[in-house]
């Protein structure tokens, strides 16, 4: 398909470009290093409409990234790069690189004519791989040097330049793409390995300045997942950052992956691959701040272009960064445009949302006379709430086959209902109160937690207000928190037993199930991004023996349809008996859609052994499929239900007694 891009009138010369030069996917790679005659002037070309600006200004144009930044492309037979750039209260723009000396002069932008702010032009003779930036004449005649927004491609940090680049790869993943929407309902199961790419493995343990490529982490990762049996992988932020200890959250380039594992077309194949084994890849994406570093988006254009000017709204105390302005249009599809960007050309399956609390609340980290409410009386951010409805109901529209996921830690009502029922309209929430229940429970001494049982139990109380994803994150196992390990009490043998317990529960208890990198393997440290994981832990029995049981969690998952297929609803979970306070046993039920797929539940949170246990059930059990006292996972192996012992109560209709043994600190499954 042809399309026919508008040039304006001071272009050299009207005509037709193949649309696939004018986006980001092109068809042919161009490695030739032209000369760049300096000597000639910016044509005045454009690839704009009309209309691309007016939804640009309004909000709604979400493909921003198939015009603006540069794009390889031939005019009058010259091959070069087409530059566009938002610069609203410039006088001057530049475009200046190694092709020109870095001389602010040699080629310079042309305003639009319907003061849009946006500057354009075409530079003959550019090549594929060029260091560029913009330099900026502003408000006062203030002097910026910013890298491209709309980049997809930039230097390794610490150099902070953007890089002339048309992305180009060709996908393998037809299959997965195909069968997706089964694969990310939310009637599917559900296990997500949360992963930072930079430390999960790198090539010099104690050298925090290496780093394997993206095609080195695809050859370990792909089948290390895969065995393991997760179902997604989540990537915390891999777009463009300066600051390797903001964990990608500080980010400059929201149309990049990062270059310290190589260029962008190696996190595309780390994606195929990953497809073409089944697993469905979620990308961390921050529309909630961005760091005040000189080459980035603050102070674009020597004002406020991208930030609130009004710093009560624009500064985000905790972070030390700067707050998108969700009023402005221009922001609004920028922002959505990036989302929509690595769902289009990277294939994503799902963004999680990162800070959505603080995008939401007008008075989030803030005290009193640090924030203005709103017009309605209140402390909802309105244009910022309209942001993420617009930003989901786009992400549904264009990709109904993903999912979006809110990190949103507060009561904020109605985040995974959709827009048309006064929701925001994500996929799912993390369930920030079950993991903050759920870890202060288990950190009791189990001679003690029949007193707090509530806690334990409270999830179900709420769990149906939201499609919940249960969160045991990169955040539980820093800054003092310690691993999760070290979390549970008692001695070695009873902290891993502990763990196995909290495991089972989490993979039992309805909702996505998300897991940090390295809790797999009973990590004894705290996760430093400097190193890597412990992965000599694995030379350890008990180490060896907890990662068989994450992996046994994930296949129960999978085999078992109670587990999944009613996760979001009502039907997909039943008290049993919530009697045994003193015993610390609890006991509830699985449903799936078919009623012979049920599954029971039973967990003794206590390190007494109980070797003829009873309870009441409304049918036969008659199947042990699951004990996390297996010596499979470093168990004792002596209280494994080979056989279970249920008959029918008299005088009554469809009850039975089970009796059954209970091992200390465990979960089972019976079916």
């Amino acid at each position: 398909m042809q399309e026919e891009f508008k040039s304006t009138e001071k272009s050299p010369k009207a005509m037709n470009v193949k649309e696939g030069d004018a986006i980001a996917v092109v068809t042919e790679r161009y490695e030739d290093k032209n000369f760049v005659d300096t000597s000639l002037p910016v044509w005045n070309y454009s690839i704009l409409y009309d209309d691309d600006v007016k939804t640009f200004q309004a909000g709604t144009n979400y493909s921003l990234y198939k015009k603006f930044g540069s794009k390889r492309m031939s005019v009058l037979d010259r091959d070069g790069f087409y530059f566009c750039v938002w610069a609203p209260n410039a006088t001057q723009v530049s475009v200046i690189g190694n092709f020109n000396n870095w001389d602010a002069t040699a080629h310079q932008l042309q305003p639009r004519w319907d003061n849009s702010g946006i500057w354009e032009g075409f530079v003959p003779g550019v090549a594929m791989g060029e260091l560029y930036k913009y330099h900026i004449t502003g408000f006062l005649g203030r002097i910026t040097v910013k890298g491209d927004p709309f980049a997809s491609y930039w230097e390794k940090r610490p150099a902070t330049s953007t890089i002339t680049w048309n992305l180009h790869y060709h996908w393998n993943d037809e299959e997965w793409m195909q069968k997706r929407k089964a694969k990310n309902a939310l009637d599917a199961p559900w296990s997500v390995y949360e992963l930072h790419l930079a430390s999960w493995m790198r090539p010099n343990a104690a050298d925090e300045e290496t780093y394997n490529t993206y095609e080195q982490i695809t050859e370990r990762l792909v089948p290390y997942i895969k065995n393991l049996g997760f179902t997604h992988v989540e990537f915390m932020p891999v777009m463009e950052h300066p600051f390797d200890g903001s964990w990608g959250y500080q980010c400059t380039g929201f149309f990049a992956p990062t270059s310290r594992f190589g260029e962008p077309e190696g996190f595309m194949r780390m994606i195929d691959k990953l497809h073409q084994a089944d697993i469905g890849v979620i990308l961390d994406w921050v529309p909630s701040h961005f760091p005040y570093d000189a080459h980035g988006l603050y102070m674009f254009d020597g004002t406020h272009t991208y930030e609130y000017a009004d710093m009560r709204k624009g500064f985000h105390p905790d972070w030390n960064s700067y707050i998108f302005n969700y009023k402005r249009g221009e922001v609004k599809s920028f922002l959505i445009s990036s989302a929509h960007f690595w769902f289009a050309l990277f294939h994503i399956d799902g963004i999680r949302v990162d800070a959505v609390s603080s995008i939401l609340r007008l008075d989030y980290s803030r005290k009193e006379g640090e924030w203005d409410l709103n017009e309605f009386g209140s402390n909802g951010n309105i244009e910022a709430i309209a942001f993420i409805k617009d930003l989901n109901e786009t992400i549904y529209r264009d990709f109904p086959d993903v999912q979006t996921i809110a990190e949103e830690s507060t009561d904020w009502p109605g985040i995974t209902n959709p827009t048309f029922a006064g929701g925001l309209g994500f996929g799912m929430k993390w369930m920030m109160g079950w993991m903050h229940d759920t870890l202060n429970y288990f950190k009791i001494d189990p001679f003690f937690r029949s007193a707090h049982q509530d806690k334990f139990s409270f999830s179900m109380a709420y769990y149906y207000d939201e499609n919940f994803m249960l969160p045991l994150s990169h955040d539980e196992v820093v800054h003092g928190k310690s691993p999760m390990l070290y979390k549970m009490p008692g001695d070695e043998w009873q902290k891993f037993a502990n763990l196995r317990a909290l495991y089972t529960y989490m993979w039992t208890h309805p909702g996505a199930k998300l897991l940090f990198m390295g809790n797999e393997l009973g990590q004894t440290s705290e996760w430093n991004y400097k190193s890597e994981l412990q992965w000599h832990l694995l030379e350890f029995e008990p180490h060896r023996k907890m990662q068989n049981c994450i992996k046994a969690l994930n296949h129960l998952l999978k085999d078992e349809p109670a587990l999944y297929e009613n996760q979001f609803n009502h039907f997909g979970f039943e008290w049993v008996n919530l009697n045994h306070r003193d015993d610390c046993v609890l006991v509830y039920k699985r449903k799936g859609k078919k009623d012979t797929d049920d599954l029971l539940v039973i967990l003794n949170l206590n390190p007494v052994p109980k070797t003829r246990w009873q309870v009441t059930v409304n049918k036969q059990y008659k199947q042990e499929v699951f004990n996390s006292d297996s010596t499979e996972f470093w168990g004792t192996g002596e209280y494994i239900n080979t056989s279970v012992e249920c008959t029918s109560m008299p005088g009554t209709e469809n009850n039975y007694t089970l009796v059954i043994k209970l091992p200390p600190l465990s979960g089972i499954v019976l079916k």
